[in-house]
């Protein structure tokens, strides 16, 4: 997961507690124009007959069809016809022109809360019904209310988590070339050297324009590892400068593997023109490569080939490149931006345990609804995951990147995106790629 130009924005707090699992969706409802609460959902039931809800979500491909489903068993319980369309990886800049014409979804699914927080400060958000704050009071930790929350007021639900301190490897690549999964950094980089020896290219890395998300999660372990807890959650405020040794630091440890293009299947020009669906594809569905980073969604991914999750593909943690075992959460927030009943009928059903078992027998999915068990979860993977996410202690942080502004932090082409990705081109320029992270990140927190 991704938070929006000159927004007034609430960072979190410092540390997750264990057994806490980040999470941020927003659903996006519009189009029916009955006031009030939250309604009863039944099985098979019709009092949403006749009305439509408009849903608006980042999500595409696998992630979409999966998200469809869920809101099929919203229509199935409810008689409402929900209307879904993609927001793209800007969902600011889909929703802003939207509500400035007083014409936005009724549900969004936002990838960061500090979107939010920009929003509900604007008074663009509707609080969720009674029914609904109780089904999250009854189903979320107060952490995960809090995160949904906006000067005493809920508003979003978190529907979706995501783990992003895992990296995805093809277990038969690592036996070929003797390799066993790596806990720190150093094991990591001398395995990839043996790998390319054996013939395997170790990496692919998803460093697209619109896809250089994944290198600020890239950093944001390698940071949290070796910075530690309370220079992360200073860095993410702003509160010391990119151009910090810390920083310097990070990004020497990235380029001892983004700084050799034969570690990168296709080398640095391919790199940067990767999606993040095609590096899982080409380690899983290609076997060009060892591994790839990616949190438990790719699951999801990997599901589109021939590979079978668990055994074909596993995962191992993110190694440690300093004292610090990193714990990188994300997520996404539902939100309604419409009044309605069916608006608030879909946030209070993102919130219940009936949502989030459809969602996880359906793969690529995490949710930190603690009312839905383990074994609602479809593959080994999510039940091991779920278990590591539960264990996170006080180190663990939410991505950094999602509670930065947008400008800075979620921006495809801008800010730390595009920053990162130009370090990929150029990974001996530490002190260039500061300098333009500092620029960019003092300019958006303004």
């Amino acid at each position: 997961m991704r938070v929006s130009r000159g927004m007034g924005r609430r960072t979190v707090g410092a540390a997750v507690a264990a057994g806490l699992l980040l999470s941020a969706a927003a659903a996006c409802g519009g189009g029916d124009d009955d006031k009030g609460g939250g309604s009863k959902t039944s099985a098979g039931g019709t009092e949403l007959k006749g009305v439509t809800v408009s849903v608006a979500a980042k999500w595409t491909g696998t992630e979409e069809t999966n998200f469809r489903k869920v809101l099929q068993a919203f229509e199935k319980q409810t008689g409402a016809t929900v209307q879904y369309a993609s927001t793209g990886e800007n969902t600011d800049a889909y929703l802003g022109p939207k509500l400035a014409a007083h014409n936005p979804p009724d549900v969004a699914i936002l990838p960061q809360p500090g979107l939010m927080q920009q929003y509900a400060a604007k008074g663009q958000l509707k609080p969720l019904a009674s029914d609904a704050e109780a089904e999250v009071t009854q189903n979320f930790s107060p952490y995960w209310k809090d995160l949904g929350s906006y000067q005493g007021k809920t508003y979003g639900v978190i529907a979706k988590a995501a783990y992003k301190s895992i990296i995805w490897y093809r277990p038969q690549a690592f036996s070929d070339a003797g390799v066993q999964p790596p806990a720190a950094w150093a094991d990591l980089v001398k395995d990839a050297g043996t790998l390319q020896d054996s013939g395997t290219t170790p990496f692919t890395l998803a460093a697209g324009p619109q896809d250089s998300w994944t290198l600020t999660d890239w950093f944001e372990n390698v940071y949290l590892s070796q910075a530690g807890p309370d220079n992360y959650d200073k860095l993410a405020k702003h509160e010391i400068k990119w151009t910090d040794p810390t920083v310097a630091k990070a990004l020497q440890t990235l380029a001892e593997i983004w700084g050799k293009p034969q570690f990168l299947n296709g080398g640095v020009a391919t790199a940067t023109k990767t999606k993040f669906d095609e590096s899982i594809t080409q380690v899983f569905g290609q076997n060009k490569a060892a591994m790839a980073y990616g949190g438990d969604f790719a699951a999801a991914n990997i599901a589109t080939t021939k590979a079978k999750v668990g055994t074909d593909a596993k995962v191992f943690a993110f190694p440690k490149a300093g004292d610090t075992a990193p714990a990188i959460l994300g997520g996404d927030v539902a939100v309604a931006m419409k009044d309605g009943k069916g608006a608030q009928a879909l946030m209070k059903f993102l919130a219940s345990p009936e949502a989030g078992k459809v969602w996880a027998g359906l793969g690529g999915y995490l949710t930190p609804n603690k009312s839905v068990p383990p074994d609602a979860y479809s593959d080994p993977i999510a039940k091991q995951l779920i278990q590591q996410m539960q264990q996170a202690g006080d180190s663990a942080r939410y991505d950094m990147s999602d509670l930065a502004p947008a400008a800075f932090g979620a921006t495809p082409g801008a800010g730390e995106w595009e920053a990162l990705r130009q370090f990929v081109s150029k990974p001996t320029d530490v002190k260039g790629t500061q300098a333009k992270l500092e620029a960019a990140a003092a300019k958006a927190f303004k």
